[in-house]
């Protein structure tokens, strides 16, 4: 018997997962495959006329949605379990700030747009 303890395991993976490397490999392989699947199929959609050409933009938010998906999934190891409910916080506030950078600079684009005089305007002033 030996009195040595068990090695530290990262959070979120259990002692099964530690053990077998494979398993590891395995996951990693399919989410590169289904990455670089996601990647072609949106070059495809761009440069074919199976889909309507208004229709392409939103083509390409649902693959990149996918994406990822893929990503927090295989690559983040983004779960359900106890153990990553810090990481799902705080890729949620992450989010959070994403959103209100994104919503704030529509915003004070489209107040400066509805109050900048008409480019005609601007150029008489400038004479």
């Amino acid at each position: 018997m030996s009195d040595e303890a068990p090695a530290p395991a990262a959070p979120g993976v259990g002692v099964e997962e530690q053990s077998s490397v494979g398993v590891q490999v395995l996951g990693y392989t399919v989410g590169l495959a289904m990455a670089v699947i996601l990647t072609a199929v949106s070059f495809y959609i761009v440069h074919s006329p199976l889909i309507w050409t208004p229709g392409i933009p939103m083509g390409l938010v649902v693959l990149a949605i996918a994406q990822m998906g893929v990503h927090l999934i295989f690559f983040l190891h983004l779960s359900t379990g106890p153990d990553s409910a810090n990481t799902v916080l705080a890729l949620a506030f992450g989010l959070l700030i994403t959103f209100l950078v994104v919503a704030g600079s529509l915003f004070i684009m489209a107040n400066l747009n509805a109050n900048m005089p008409p480019m005609g305007q601007i150029m008489a002033m400038q004479r």
